[in-house]
């Protein structure tokens, strides 16, 4: 008998009257929202203009979603494109079904084109966002809580998640709830690159490529624990091989960029340096002529003492001849 466990809800939708208001869909919403605002807080903070991050996420979130989708589609395609499977299915993307590995991958292509427009380097711009992402990914993973996916082997640890639902070959009972795992492990490095940024000031898109190689360190072994259907390779489960290789790669970087580019951009972003140049100028004119006014000041007062002092050599000199004539 299991004396706690986590309850799934009855049902990832809620009706606002005749609107429906998908849990899945409301976890992705809100996550951006805060990788937005994180990541704006950050950017400024390097001296960037507040709503860059906005304008180019706008570019960012939408690739983010189509390649996030595609790779889960092209991965799982048995879902979809099997006998008795509806294709149509691969188009529902609020009924779940959403690979980090696409959506980073398409979304930093996004970010490329938004940043290509803004005039903004890619790796500033991703070492901005990177512990906004993670939370995002936190907050997200809550989306298969509410769609009852994505759970981990059956056990009956306090904190286990009760199964109800039967479809799509679901077992009812209490399983490891690895969507609260990887959850809580995206928090976890979301603090630890926040924390790194600021102890070793990264940039040149260090502290993503930290932020990545964080994750995938947590996705294996959650990977692991996961009893989804899944495609396996030598034992392993795809996205646990894919893990390995983007981890190796992730710490690639880091050693190469370090070495090719230490330290941090001072430049961030060029219109928002050369408006403060600007504005530094202006102020300096504005001050030039108080300036001036002194220099003319301190001449008028020199002028005065100078001809005081004439005068008053002159006298002395009238008042000697007198007193040599008498």
């Amino acid at each position: 008998m299991e004396l706690a466990y986590i309850p799934s809800p009855s049902s990832g939708v809620l009706y606002l009257g005749p609107v429906p208001l998908r849990g899945y869909a409301f976890c992705i919403i809100i996550g951006v929202f805060v990788a937005v605002w994180l990541g704006n807080k950050r950017w400024v903070a390097r001296g960037g203009r507040a709503g860059t991050v906005a304008d180019i996420a706008v570019w960012a979130v939408p690739f983010g979603l189509l390649g996030g989708r595609l790779y889960h589609v092209i991965t799982d395609y048995q879902l979809y494109f099997s006998e008795g499977r509806d294709w149509v299915d691969a188009f529902k993307i609020w009924e779940g079904g959403l690979g980090i590995w696409g959506a980073i991958a398409f979304g930093a292509l996004g970010a490329w084109i938004g940043c290509r427009r803004r005039g903004v380097p890619l790796p500033a711009y991703a070492d901005a966002v990177a512990p906004g992402i993670a939370f995002a990914q936190a907050i997200g993973r809550w989306g298969n809580w509410f769609n009852q996916e994505l759970y981990g082997r059956s056990t009956d640890v306090p904190w286990a998640v009760e199964i109800t639902s039967s479809g799509d070959g679901r077992v009812p009972g209490t399983y490891h709830p690895t969507f609260l795992y990887e959850s809580l492990w995206c928090i976890g490095v979301a603090l630890l690159v926040i924390w790194a940024d600021r102890r070793f000031k990264l940039g040149h898109g260090r502290a993503f490529a930290l932020y990545v190689a964080a994750y995938c360190a947590g996705r294996f072994w959650i990977e692991y624990m996961r009893v989804d259907e899944a495609h396996h390779i030598l034992g392993l489960r795809l996205n646990n091989w894919t893990s390995i290789l983007v981890f190796l790669l992730a710490v690639l970087y880091i050693v190469v960029s370090a070495r090719k580019r230490p330290g941090r951009e001072e430049v961030v972003e060029p219109a928002a340096a050369e408006a403060a140049e600007a504005a530094e100028a202006e102020a300096g004119e504005k001050d030039a002529p108080s300036v001036e006014e002194d220099a003319s000041g301190a001449e008028g007062d020199s002028d005065s003492s100078d001809s005081d002092d004439s005068s008053g050599s002159e006298g002395a000199k009238d008042g000697a001849g007198s007193a040599k004539k008498s």
